[in-house]
């Protein structure tokens, strides 16, 4: 139901009870009327008959009769002359009064007050004296036709200007619903039209303001969107091309290994037969070609080891033979062999073994970059590399008692930090340095295991 037709039934209600009140009034008024008129006139018929015994006295019933005949109706009256038996020997005539009509029974039943029949007793006969108030009813009834024809009247013109007044006054309402509609529908730049009235220009101002704020707002939701889909797209690409550099340096890891290293194991077998060669000839050790032979195996000896070492740094054959935990292993015992000065220890919870390649080559590499970096800047004496993984995320944390600037990390020429920063957003996670509590830096990261949502966590 609209609010106007709400209104506008309210007001026929309020409407309906005043115009019932008015004919209620009307009606209590009737009848109060005739109620005096009818007891007035019975009272006075009363008086004038009951000092009729001198008329009974001088010509009895017959006497009685012709004087009654002889005055005729009393007002709002009717008088009847009943003998000993009881047999009617005079009525008095209608009243000529409004001769034929009558007011409706309902309404004569409402106006009309409940008087008891007067009885005046004669030695041979009785006298009855009943109130008619039907023409004091009728005319109460006249006059409330004319009441009733202009009440209904003024209701209906009443409410018909209600309504076409409530109507004016909710046209603001009505724009401003369908300035809603259309903002509902999406169509952002409406803007509602300067309305009149003081009510209808602050409708229109607070409508225009607010739609302003929601275009402004879906718009920036808009490019929030696209800016997002934006980076979702650039760090699938940044993690698809950080996969396929691991891919190429393990298949230059794996053919260096496997090629080089065979050709190197071959060279090297060849020096080892021709110095037992020329051990067997009894050349002295000193001679040019037992020198050309060592030389060939310290240089076979030398390719292998820089090999080795190119491996490694390549792609840890380690971490795709038996996982992150292992790689890491191997990596400390490496640090322990060429920083003997510095403690590395290593700390690794959770079911490493079950993450992801992307996500263990990342993990791989920035905790060798971090370590790096501080075993050649910071000259610490302890390093310490944590990490845990659980269902929704790996954590991992490198920190070091060293000398190291968290402003130095700013600087341009830190290749090394950026290339961590990269591979931890490509793979949506987060990446954040801070004062270690031992004195240097803390490098702390978080990668999702399963949406990039779950690195917020990180604590």
């Amino acid at each position: 139901m609209s609010l106007r037709l709400q209104i506008n039934l309210l007001i026929a209600v309020l409407l309906g009870l005043l115009s019932a009140l008015l004919v209620g009034l009307q009606v209590e008024n009737t009848r109060r009327s005739v109620h005096e008129e009818v007891v007035g006139a019975n009272l006075v018929a009363s008086q004038l008959l009951s000092r009729v015994q001198w008329v009974y006295g001088y010509g009895g019933l017959q006497g009685m009769q012709e004087f009654l005949q002889g005055v005729g109706r009393v007002r709002a009256n009717d008088i009847s002359l009943l003998d000993a038996e009881g047999r009617p020997l005079y009525r008095s005539p209608p009243s000529p009064y409004k001769a034929g009509r009558e007011a409706p029974a309902w309404y004569a039943r409402i106006v009309s007050p409940p008087l008891a029949a007067r009885e005046i007793a004669l030695p041979s006969g009785r006298l009855l004296l009943q109130a008619d108030p039907s023409r004091a009813a009728l005319d109460g009834w006249d006059e409330l036709c004319p009441l009733l024809a202009a009440v209904a009247a003024g209701f209906v013109l009443a409410n018909a200007a209600v309504y076409l007044l409530v109507g004016r006054a909710l046209k603001p309402l009505r724009a401003l619903l369908q300035g809603l509609q259309a903002m509902e529908d999406g169509r952002y730049q409406t803007r509602l039209a300067g309305m009149a009235g003081r009510e209808g220009r602050l409708i229109s101002q607070a409508f225009n303001r607010m739609a302003q704020a929601v275009q402004d707002s879906a718009a920036a939701r808009r490019q929030a969107d696209e800016a997002a889909q934006a980076l979702a797209a650039n760090r699938e690409q940044a993690r698809r091309l950080h996969e396929r550099i691991e891919q190429e340096r393990g298949a230059i890891a794996r053919e260096l290994h496997d090629e080089l290293g065979q050709q190197i194991t071959a060279i090297k077998s060849a020096g080892m037969i021709i110095r037992r060669h020329l051990d067997r000839q009894g050349l002295p050790a000193d001679s040019a070609l037992q020198q050309s032979v060592r030389l060939v195996l310290g240089c076979a000896d030398a390719i292998y080891a820089g090999m080795h070492r190119l491996v490694a740094r390549l792609r840890p054959l380690a971490l795709d033979q038996q996982g992150l935990a292992e790689a890491l292993q191997d990596l400390q015992g490496d640090w322990g062999l060429s920083h003997p000065e510095v403690a590395v220890s290593l700390q690794c919870e959770g079911p490493l073994e079950a993450l992801d390649g992307a996500v263990c080559a990342a993990s791989f590499r920035i905790v060798q970059e971090a370590v790096n970096n501080a075993l050649r800047h910071a000259r610490p004496r302890h390093v310490e590399v944590r990490l845990h993984s659980d269902r929704h995320q790996l954590a991992l944390q490198v920190e070091d008692d060293g000398q190291g600037r968290l402003e130095d990390l700013n600087r341009p020429g830190h290749f090394g930090i950026a290339g961590m920063r990269e591979r931890v957003r490509s793979l949506g996670g987060r990446l954040d340095f801070r004062r270690s509590r031992h004195g240097g830096i803390a490098l702390r990261a978080c990668l999702p295991l399963t949406h990039p949502e779950e690195a917020l966590s990180c604590v």
